[in-house]
């Protein structure tokens, strides 16, 4: 997949509000949303069912499932960061990521962010010392 293809389908959500568990451009979207947003533009169909998940970071019903969707739907990366790859991070000191964007550039990346909706924002050091995976789009 074209790393311009992901960005362009990316930047189409911006704006879309957050909604905990939905998928749908312009109504609502999590992190997880956009990503299965993105993945039905790119390829016409959601990846994958998917199950229920708590809004919270400790939901230990999930624990693991966003890495072990990743890695059965999303190719690894490593080297330099880059447009179009997939980013998952870990929040509140927790070792299994529960976040996960789309990076626009090596320093930009798209998110849906609590209160906030889907944003553009930057890869500050913060942000990139949580990174605990990257992918690309297969």
């Amino acid at each position: 997949m074209t790393d311009e293809r992901v960005v362009a389908a990316a930047r189409a959500w911006l704006g879309t509000p957050y909604r905990h568990r939905a998928a749908t451009l312009g109504a609502g979207c999590d992190c997880l949303g956009l990503l299965r947003g993105v993945w039905r533009t790119l390829y016409g169909s959601e990846p994958m069912a998917v199950p229920p998940y708590r809004a919270g970071l400790r939901d230990p019903e999930n624990k693991g499932a966003l890495r072990d969707a990743a890695e059965a739907l999303l190719v690894a990366e490593s080297g330099e960061l880059a447009a179009g790859q997939v980013l998952l991070f870990t929040l509140g000191g927790l070792d299994e990521p529960r976040h996960c964007a789309i990076l626009i550039s090596p320093v930009r990346f798209i998110h849906a962010q609590e209160h906030l909706g889907v944003v553009e924002a930057n890869l500050t050091a913060a942000w990139a010392r949580r990174i605990s995976g990257r992918y690309r789009f297969p």
